[in-house]
């Protein structure tokens, strides 16, 4: 009753002190001084889903062997972590059949949900006549999907070579880059995130990811964050250092510039509005191309654009992608101009499972029913409802120091004190493992871990919002 009353209560326009407001703000401040909230949990959304009953091998009994046999550098979340049997759509369900909201999406991977039935169908189907052949060979689905994803792109971004993974999209960008310049000098942020293989190692910005190998010809510059940045959101500022970069740290001539719009792995961090555009601008006069990650922010998520840079308006030279444009399938993407594309033919560039006929056909119908669905549209205002309910937990709970983001990819920074910043990294632990009891399950990122990464299904409602938000407000209250 008391959760029902907090959702009508942040439903109702505008801040104005409605009722259930007030009840939620005295509920929680009688709480706060206990170590565990009076009033009940939060109740999850109903949901009409019987998960099947699991007879495989437990939770210890599969991290006992994995630790075995699998590498050690494999992390996991929580003390006790799940045991994930079964998903649909936005849950999840241990072995226990317990449901889980999902916020995170297998890392902003899940796009239209979990065993969403037109992507299974569509895979099952091809899977039965053809799995694979490679490109030496020609076939329908690979350029049907191709067609498909290139309609969805603005300017002379017109030709795609499809991979497995973002790692290997980033890693064949700054290649493309490096050819058609003529030049070896790549710039990144500070704070960024490009994959994990030798190369995109060195264009990552995290120490926490960066293992001690040489890391190339590649620079970065000041990350543009309204929060933490030493400019605010002054953009002018961060694209003035680029340029002061590139005068005294390089040749003067630079290969390239990538950067993802909202910056996943490093805490949903939103670029300063307009940076963008002058730093492309400052990078094309050094000879370089510009290169737009979207391997989480692509495909609506963002709820404003269909991709992350249009909400900068800009129009990059090329453009990486993974994760949603597959919904679970190994597949990712490279789209550019035929000029660009066009150096590659110098050799021979290859890929072996890249564009197969199972993940081109999957890759298809996930574009198919996020129209079909009007996925953008739906994180548009679902995540306009949940953004006013954080900014209004933010109220309420001192330890909320930064809600950011847009549609479904917000991030809520974690700090012990908002003037300092200083984060707040043991409360975050903790919190992380109250919300997985409560059943909802949120990821971590930014360099010290205290930002809850918000990046669900895109079939999200604003009931899972409400519950997301009540049960954050519970936990915080226990603190």
């Amino acid at each position: 009753m008391a959760a029902s009353l907090l959702r009508r209560g942040a439903s109702a326009a505008g801040h104005r002190r409605c009722p259930a407001e007030v009840l939620r703000r005295l509920v929680s401040s009688e709480a706060a001084p206990d170590r565990g909230p009076s009033r009940a949990a939060p109740e999850m959304p109903p949901f009409d889903h019987q998960p099947r009953p699991y007879a495989g091998m437990g939770a210890a009994e599969i991290f006992e062997k994995r630790k075995a046999v699998l590498g050690p550098s494999l992390f996991h979340y929580y003390q006790k972590p799940l045991n994930i049997v079964e998903g649909k759509m936005q849950y999840l369900y241990d072995e226990h059949g317990k449901r889980y909201l999902d916020c995170f999406g297998g890392i902003v991977t899940v796009s239209c949900g979990h065993c969403h039935p037109d992507i299974v169908n569509a895979v099952v189907e091809q899977t039965k006549l053809l799995q694979h052949t490679t490109t030496i060979y020609l076939h329908h689905a690979i350029v049907e999907f191709a067609e498909a994803l290139t309609s969805k792109m603005p300017g002379n971004l017109k030709v795609v070579y499809f991979v497995n993974s973002g790692t290997e999209a980033n890693e064949l960008a700054m290649l493309m880059a490096r050819l058609y310049s003529g030049n070896l000098s790549m710039i990144a942020l500070r704070n960024a995130y490009h994959g994990g293989s030798a190369g995109t190692i060195g264009l990552t910005g995290l120490q926490t990811w960066k293992y001690p190998i040489p890391q190339g010809e590649i620079h970065h510059v000041m990350n543009p964050d309204p929060y933490r940045g030493s400019f605010g959101s002054d953009a002018a500022a961060y694209a003035k250092e680029v340029q002061e970069h590139i005068t005294y740290g390089s040749s003067g001539r630079v290969a390239g510039f990538i950067a993802e719009t909202f910056q996943g792995v490093g805490g949903a961090v939103e670029l300063a509005p307009g940076y963008l555009k002058l730093a492309y601008d400052i990078v094309r006069k050094a000879g370089g191309v510009c290169i737009a990650d979207e391997v989480q922010s692509g495909f609506g998520r963002t709820g404003s654009h269909y991709w992350g840079f249009q909400t900068q308006d800009v129009i990059p030279d090329i453009v990486t992608m993974a994760k949603g444009i597959g919904n679970g399938l190994p597949l990712g993407a490279v789209v550019t101009t035929p000029e660009i594309a066009s150096v590659l033919s110098q050799k021979i560039q290859f890929n072996t499972f890249g564009g197969n006929p199972v993940c081109s056909a999957g890759g298809l119908a996930v574009l198919k029913v996020l129209d079909k669905e009007k996925r953008q549209a739906h994180c548009a205002d679902v995540g306009a409802h949940l953004v006013e309910r954080l900014k209004s937990l933010q109220e309420q709970h001192e330890i909320i120091g930064d809600v950011r983001g847009r549609g479904l990819m917000l991030g809520v920074e974690l700090v012990t004190d908002r003037k300092e910043k200083t984060p707040a990294k043991a409360e975050t632990a903790e919190l992380f493992e109250k919300l997985k009891d409560l059943g909802v399950l949120v990821g971590k990122g930014g360099l010290h871990g205290n930002v809850f990464r918000i990046k669900p299904p895109m079939c999200f409602s604003k009931d899972d919002a409400d519950f997301l938000v009540d049960a954050m407000d519970y936990a915080m209250s226990g603190l």
